[in-house]
């Protein structure tokens, strides 16, 4: 096994970033957000992360397959990138039934559950999608949903991670990136929710407010999930990570629907913050589709939380994520990196290096507290 470690100590991460956002659509809850925000930014300065690099040989030795507690319509096979198929990559994950949406409805962490994430008619946007446009992965009238994938039962909850997966924003491999990485997160401790977000024709700024409203109705439903409100953490594949990067740049906290659409209702979760305090990079960065920013002063404006990055060497992108990566320091955010040495574009939850993602995850929600 070959490894390369670089630690760099981080003395005041954030501190430069801390910017309160607020919306006047909601100018009734911008006087207790900037409140709460503020606190959020002075202790985060207060605090201290440390940044790794490592370079090493991956493997499918802690890879799982769908436990037996779990329904068989989410099986996705060994987890293995050998395993992938084209049927796998197009895989649907099981809709809402009727109407059952994250307004309507109570959670229960007994069972999976699956939310529309917006009342019909109600999502904002900008973009028209009519029933004579084909040729999407969608259909016209496509709703975007969030499949809640519970904590083992006897397993302690340490928290929650929100997943999107890739596909170039033209399809979204729930079966090959998302689910495996989830099942295997809720073996440790994480209560997970993945995001089928808004693709193509719709712009990753409208897919960006469908993240948004699942960390809110998490937020919202803190309590019966048996986390602390602040320990939600962001991550995406490939095109989902870009996904990540857009609502965390610009559409988190206190923005809503109206910043994009002006014809837009808020309701009562907009009131919540859209707060998450890790994102996770997964053969993915800040940026845009094919293009990964290294604009220290951009990155700087999104006030980013600690990002874990992992990608392989042979990665068509290996060169931007590096570059971003080494950026990284400058602009205030802690980063850990787990780079596969030979590994290519896209292993989902393979390549052991969910339980590190884990593990770092444990110690930046440690800290909030």
């Amino acid at each position: 096994m070959r490894k390369h470690i670089l630690l760099v100590l981080l003395a005041s991460v954030m501190l430069a970033g801390c910017v309160t956002r607020t919306n006047v659509s909601v100018e009734e809850n911008i006087d207790h957000n900037q409140k709460e925000e503020t606190e959020r930014c002075e202790m985060t300065s207060q605090k201290t992360f440390e940044s790794t690099y490592e370079l090493r040989d991956g493997s499918s030795t802690q890879t799982i397959s769908l436990p037996d507690d779990l329904p068989e319509i989410y099986d996705f096979g060994s987890g293995r990138t050998s395993d992938w198929s084209t049927a796998a990559m197009n895989g649907r994950m099981p809709e809402p039934a009727g109407n059952v949406t994250v307004l309507n409805t109570v959670p229960n962490t007994s069972e999976v559950q699956v939310f529309y994430l917006w009342e019909e008619g109600k999502a904002p946007a900008v973009t028209k999608f009519t029933e004579d446009m084909t040729g999407y992965f969608d259909p016209y009238d496509f709703r975007p949903y969030v499949t809640a994938i519970p904590v083992k039962e006897g397993v302690a909850v340490k928290g929650a991670v929100v997943l999107m997966a890739g596909g170039a924003y033209q399809f979204r491999g729930d079966y090959t990136d998302t689910l495996p990485t989830a099942v295997h997160l809720r073996e440790l401790g994480y209560q997970t929710f993945i995001v089928d977000y808004r693709l193509r024709p719709y712009t990753p700024q409208e897919g960006a407010l469908d993240v948004a409203r699942a960390v809110r109705f998490i937020r919202k439903n803190a309590d019966i999930y048996g986390i602390d409100p602040n320990d939600i953490a962001v991550m995406g594949y490939s095109a989902g990570g870009i996904q990540a990067g857009e609502f965390l740049m610009h559409y988190d906290e206190d923005v809503n629907g109206t910043a994009l659409d002006a014809d837009y209702v808020p309701d009562e979760l907009d009131s919540i913050p859209a707060h998450a305090s890790a994102d996770g990079m997964i053969y993915s960065f800040y940026g845009r589709l094919s293009f990964g920013s290294t604009d220290v002063e951009d990155l700087k404006s999104g006030n980013l939380p600690p990002t874990f990055y992992c990608y392989g060497t042979e990665d068509p992108f290996y060169s931007q994520f590096e570059a971003q990566v080494k950026v990284m320091e400058e602009v205030g955010v802690s980063t850990t990196t787990i780079v596969l040495d030979g590994w290519p574009h896209g292993f989902g939850g393979d390549g052991d290096w969910v339980e590190d993602y884990a593990s770092w995850l444990e110690n930046i929600f440690a800290q909030n507290n």
